[in-house]
């Protein structure tokens, strides 16, 4: 019989460590996009095209800062959506739990759909929509099945994943280093406000995916000093390793890189000729490793929201023998393949890359309020340098970036905005009707100094 929480039921594990986080971090931030945005960035920016992952690089160094300190100090599951909710309340937490889920099923379903673009090289018959939602669907049973055994499972998983789609990129960064043209450097660069501001777009797309690999956080060991270790070393080895790609793409294949659909592999043709088909399996494996880690996190955020009453209670539950919640896991696997099947990678892209700086926002903005307040549940913090200077600069460049998305991209977005408001009401209405407690979730210490405990549920009474 597994240990229960207060209310009877069951809690989950906390059974991810160091490896295994970093790991799903560098799973999440090396999916799928990573082998195909090297010709969209050269098609839109022409030579200065390595500029968009090395500035993305620099915007994204802060944002791992905010996001690791505010992970040190608060350990529920949830992610940026408790972050938020410790720091600012319900209503703003909610608001960002609901942007970041949008951001996760839309760049899980636009990398889906390019998974099964690739797959389509090879049966045609995955260009229309019923053979994709069947294959789709067969994709998300067997993750879903895989996860179901377990937290320990679903990390090994993303261990071996993270190490299989690690090898073929690195071999290539250092093939391709001694193949590279300097010629190839030579030409037009188009820095326009708009190529420039949706090329940033893709980059935030293209590197997130720490905040939902820190989503489990209450199934993560030790958080105070795992999460700040893990995240900032494994987006180092992101950043290096995207920026590297990027360089050898342009200098191996020159004008022949913009707008390829599949750049990485014609960087292997070009470099080892035949291996063209093998770099595609490789890119259709770091995809599925992707998808097995946004499963892995974007069903405990909903688990979380469940938890603390936002959404039906049945998607908390967990499964009494393997502490997993199964109904948040099936329920995120269902949406991602609807909208895969009928989705494009690149507007997926950009919604989900749009959302997700909005979440980041808020993710810096709570990083500085918890540490102002000296939140903390348990060990020595991560403390961000220079007060609040870097959540506030971090902030102004993320809205900057934001505001270049297109018309199509900012009404998806809205329109999402509203639902997301629209169900706020409703289950406001519902905890009122059904003795929700709202205050449970932050109490402040009995000592009277500014240090706090966040339990991160907030649970009906036990009777009625």
């Amino acid at each position: 019989m597994s240990s229960g929480g207060s209310d009877g039921q069951p809690q989950l594990l906390r059974a991810v460590g160091f490896w295994a986080l970093t790991a799903a971090v560098v799973n999440l931030s090396i999916g799928g996009s990573i082998y195909v945005l090297q010709g969209i960035f050269a098609g839109t920016l022409g030579v200065a095209a390595p500029l968009a992952f090395l500035l993305g690089g620099l915007v994204f160094a802060p944002v791992t800062m905010c996001v690791a300190a505010a992970g040190s100090r608060i350990s529920a599951t949830g992610g940026p959506y408790v972050y938020v909710r410790a720091a600012f309340g319900p209503l703003p937490s909610f608001v960002t739990g609901g942007i970041f889920w949008i951001s996760n099923f839309a760049g899980a379903a636009g990398l889906a759909a390019a998974l099964l673009d690739q797959a389509a090289q090879i049966a045609p018959s995955l260009s229309h929509a019923l053979p994709r939602g069947v294959a789709a669907g067969t994709t998300y049973f067997l993750l879903c099945a895989l996860n179901a055994r377990g937290i320990r499972t679903g990390a090994m998983a993303i261990i071996l994943l993270a190490v299989v789609k690690l090898l073929p990129l690195l071999l290539l960064v250092t093939l391709g280093s001694f193949s590279m043209q300097a010629a190839n450097f030579h030409g037009a660069a188009t820095l326009t406000w708009s190529s420039f501001g949706s090329a940033m777009v893709l980059v935030i797309f293209c590197y997130s995916g720490m905040e939902i690999a820190l989503s489990p956080s209450g199934e993560i060991h030790d958080p105070s000093r795992v999460v700040p270790r893990a995240t900032l070393i494994a987006m180092a080895a992101v950043v290096l390793l995207a920026v590297s790609l990027q360089i050898v793409a342009q200098g191996v294949l020159g004008g022949h890189l913009a707008n390829n659909p599949a750049p990485l592999a014609a960087v292997a043709a070009t470099l080892v000729p035949g291996s063209y088909g093998a770099v595609l399996l490789a890119a259709s494996i770091s995809m599925f490793g992707m998808l097995q880690g946004d499963l892995v996190g974007s069903s405990r955020l909903l688990y979380a929201l469940a938890r603390d009453g936002y959404l039906p209670s049945i998607l908390s539950h967990v499964t009494e023998r393997r502490r997993v919640p199964l109904p948040a896991l099936i329920a995120h696997a269902t949406v991602v393949v609807l909208v895969a099947t009928v989705g494009t990678f690149k507007s997926l892209a950009l919604v989900s890359g749009g959302a997700m700086a909005i979440v980041y926002i808020g993710c810096c903005a709570a990083a500085w309020q918890l540490q102002k307040q000296d939140t903390r549940e348990a060990g020595a913090p991560f403390v961000l340098p220079g007060g609040p200077w870097i959540p506030l600069l971090t902030s102004t460049t993320l809205l900057v970036i934001v505001l270049a998305l297109g018309r199509s991209e900012w009404k998806a977005i809205c329109y999402a905005l509203l639902v997301v408001m629209a169900l706020y009401g409703i289950a406001r209405w519902r905890r009122t009707h059904r003795g929700f407690d709202t205050t449970q979730a932050w109490s402040p210490p009995s000592d009277g100094r500014a240090r706090g405990q966040f339990s991160g549920a907030s649970r009906p009474p036990t009777s009625g």
